[in-house]
């Protein structure tokens, strides 16, 4: 089993892009299973396979602990680190070649606290990788960018995987999505861009966290794709093969 972390902002389209990466693995003769980690999620796009809804009560904890909503909810991502036996028993029930988690809305809860770490590192798989989603809604100017490139940084080091970005919504952002490709792989045009945009200690700012990205080796471009038309799969897919099938792609 190959498993698949997507992660990205609230709203970016972390449910969506899940859905829309079953249904690739799916139509192409790959046996593919959705684990969702978010246990205050009403609605999701996909047939999940696998529901930490199904352990951990966002609502009963809310009331039975006197806590408000963003209480509730870390209590409920940090109860289910201490399912994560049950959860392993019906992921290995399920048996699927690839599996897709799709991690919390908000990613602070899944990837800051130590019980979303718990659980990427036990989630027993043959290979792993995690998916960053750019928002293309939100990078659509240059210290925008700059800031969820960081987060991106931040999450992969959090995480300790092998990881992917891709860039979301490029249905609706029109001429942006060639800015942003510039900016993704040509450092110089961004910290050109930046300077336009921005002067003083914000300019200073981001020009020296873009540099320290860069010493990290980030300027490896963005996987464009659109959830609705479809667009950039094809290119998602053969990332993802690169990490987890040595290359291999999926077969038909």
């Amino acid at each position: 089993m190959k498993t698949i972390f997507v992660s990205g902002t609230a709203g970016s389209g972390k449910s969506l892009l899940t859905s829309k990466l079953n249904e690739y693995y799916t139509t192409n003769g790959s046996f593919a299973a959705v684990l969702n980690l978010d246990p205050g999620v009403d609605t999701i796009p996909y047939t999940c396979d696998i529901d930490v809804r199904d352990y951990v009560d966002y609502v009963s904890i809310m009331q039975q602990y006197e806590l408000g909503p963003n209480g509730a909810m870390v209590m409920a991502n940090d109860l289910i680190a201490s399912k994560i036996d049950d959860i392993q028993n019906d992921i290995n029930k399920v048996n699927p070649d690839y599996l897709i988690v799709d991690t919390p809305g908000q990613i602070e809860l899944f990837a800051y606290r130590s019980s979303g770490r718990f659980l990427v590192e036990n989630i027993s798989s043959e290979e792993k990788t995690s998916i960053f989603i750019f928002d293309g809604a939100l990078v659509t100017t240059p210290v925008n960018f700059v800031s969820i490139a960081l987060l991106a940084t931040s999450i992969r080091l959090r995480l300790n995987l092998p990881a992917i970005n891709v860039l979301t919504k490029t249905d609706l952002i029109g001429d942006k999505i060639k800015d942003i490709l510039e900016w993704s792989s040509n450092l110089k045009t961004l910290e050109n861009a930046i300077g336009k945009e921005a002067d003083g200690d914000t300019y200073t700012l981001t020009t020296n966290i873009l540099r320290g990205l860069n010493l990290g080796g980030f300027a490896q471009g963005l996987i464009p794709i659109s959830n609705i038309t479809g667009d950039g799969f094809v290119n998602l897919e053969g990332a993802l093969s690169r990490i987890l099938n040595l290359g291999e792609e999926v077969e038909d």
